[in-house]
């Protein structure tokens, strides 16, 4: 029995301590009993006895466990109606009247520039003190470099009177190796590169022959030989033919949180700026991240995508406004959990929303979604469960709703999305469709949609279901306009 004494005895560890304490004293009683015993047994049947006693212990220890940790936690805790700020609880504290806040501004406020640094300046001050608010009065401000995103912290703008944008960007190759432990490269022509402008390397890997990609930003310098914030961890070969390029997204960050941006304008200047993937760039970019809020954010003419958020989860898009931009308005990209895009306008890109991989549990609604290049919304690979519900879907260059044909896996295709009380209108050239599903997609809902055509039947279709498509609700679709109300080209039974 040493050793209990030691033990929690408040009345929150008694369910937990008191079965072993009875367990404990059961088992020096046996031990003592078969001690006694072993002089007038065979070996064998005392181990026996000892292998059974322990296995019935063991289970009872079990057992008694699990039922207190069920007279534990059978009720739900009380609810947290008064809470005081406690170091290290970063869920609950009190409601604030006043938080700290940083102004920011071309000639007036707490911090005065208009580039990238001066913002970058006021978030991390404020990131340092626990969390507040950046205000970026109105102005225009250029970036050289993407500015990053602390945890808890809120950027606010003044509307289209506050906005980011960038300078052209420019492209020069690499002259030395690099290996993939070097922190340096030497460039062709550095002449457009200052130290702290936000660079990507783009390569292709020797030996696979796939893409490389690396975000970085420039350090330090001596002429064309520039230092890395961080290692390369790939190689940058000259048989790979790679190439240095001032690309980056406006706005961006990794592994943060609880964060919102909110009224403030994002210009990508696309028309003096490359191309940068959505998986890496965007006016907004995001990676690994939780709990972001973009209410009443402008994002538009960037070379990609407006909005790009992967692996991210509980993002929130609201009264956005995505235009004009070369890719995807808003991208909830690959693994995102629960992403909410209410109330957008997202008008002149090569597609609305587009759902990537694995987009699960989300929800779409209430958007206008208008002239977009390719379809209004685009759902596929391995993205279920997810509803897209009120939205207004109007002129898009091919479809209206495409599910996708992901055949690259055992399941991958957009099963259990529910789509209704859209209105979808004027989808797609003289074939064009408003909604088209493709694959083996299967288990989803069409239903109480609207789907309309004001510029003549032609050979436009309705809705379009390919013949390897599994179930589909249809209900209470008003379909008028169209040559073709409804293509099922599944087999019938």
């Amino acid at each position: 029995m040493r050793g209990i004494a030691n033990w929690c005895a408040c009345t929150a560890c008694q369910p937990f301590v008191t079965p072993y304490v009875l367990l404990i004293v059961t088992f020096d009683r046996v031990r003592y009993n078969n001690h006694q015993e072993s002089s007038n047994m065979n070996h064998q049947h005392s181990a026996f006895r000892r292998r059974r006693f322990l296995s019935t212990l063991a289970g009872s220890a079990a057992a008694m466990t699990a039922a207190a940790s069920r007279a534990v936690l059978a009720d739900d805790p009380p609810s947290v109606t008064n809470p005081r700020a406690t170091d290290g609880d970063e869920r609950f504290e009190p409601k604030w009247d006043e938080r700290l806040t940083i102004n920011v501004g071309e000639k007036t406020g707490d911090m005065i520039g208009k580039t990238d640094r001066v913002i970058q300046a006021a978030l991390d001050y404020v990131a340092r003190l626990g969390g507040g608010t950046v205000r970026v009065l109105p102005g225009t401000y250029t970036f050289r470099n993407a500015v990053w995103m602390p945890s808890r912290v809120r950027l606010l703008g003044s509307g289209t009177d506050s906005v980011i944008t960038r300078l052209p960007s420019a492209r020069t190759e690499l002259t030395l190796d690099s290996d993939w432990y070097d922190q340096e490269v030497t460039l062709k022509d550095g002449n457009a590169f200052q130290v702290g402008d936000g660079i990507v390397f783009q390569a292709t890997n020797t030996d696979d022959n796939g893409a490389t990609v690396i975000k970085r930003t420039l350090v330090a310098r001596n002429g064309n030989r520039f230092k890395l914030n961080d290692g390369l961890r790939e190689n940058l070969w000259l048989s790979g033919k790679p190439t240095c390029a001032s690309l980056f997204p406006l706005l961006t960050s990794e592994h943060t949180a609880d964060v919102i941006i909110e009224n403030i304008t994002l210009d990508g200047n696309r028309e003096n700026c490359e191309n940068f993937n959505g998986n890496y760039g965007g006016c907004i970019f995001l990676q690994d991240c939780n709990r972001y809020t973009f209410r009443d954010v402008t994002a538009r003419n960037y070379n990609g995508d407006g909005i790009s958020f992967q692996i991210c989860h509980d993002v929130v898009v609201e009264n956005c406004h995505s235009h004009d931009n070369t890719d995807l308005g808003v991208h909830p990209g690959s693994g995102s959990q629960r992403p909410i895009i209410r109330g957008n306008t997202l008008e002149r890109n090569s597609q609305g929303i587009f759902w990537c991989w694995g987009v699960k549990y989300g929800l779409a609604e209430n958007n206008i979604i208008d002239g977009n290049k390719l379809y209004g919304i685009s759902i596929g690979h391995n993205d279920t469960d997810n509803v897209m519900r009120n939205n207004q879907i109007r002129n898009s260059g091919k479809f209206g709703i495409l599910f996708r044909d992901e055949n690259r896996g055992l399941d991958f295709w957009a099963n259990r999305n529910v789509v209704e009380n859209n209105i979808i209108e004027n989808s797609g050239d003289d074939e064009g469709v408003g909604i088209e599903v493709t694959g083996e997609t299967k288990d989803i809902r069409l239903i109480g949609n609207t789907i309309k055509e004001t510029r003549g039947p032609a050979r436009r279709i309705g809705i379009r279901i390919g013949e390897k498509v599994g179930k589909v609700d249809l209900a209470e679709n008003r379909i008028s306009g169209l040559a073709t109300e409804i293509v099922d080209r599944r087999a019938k039974a």
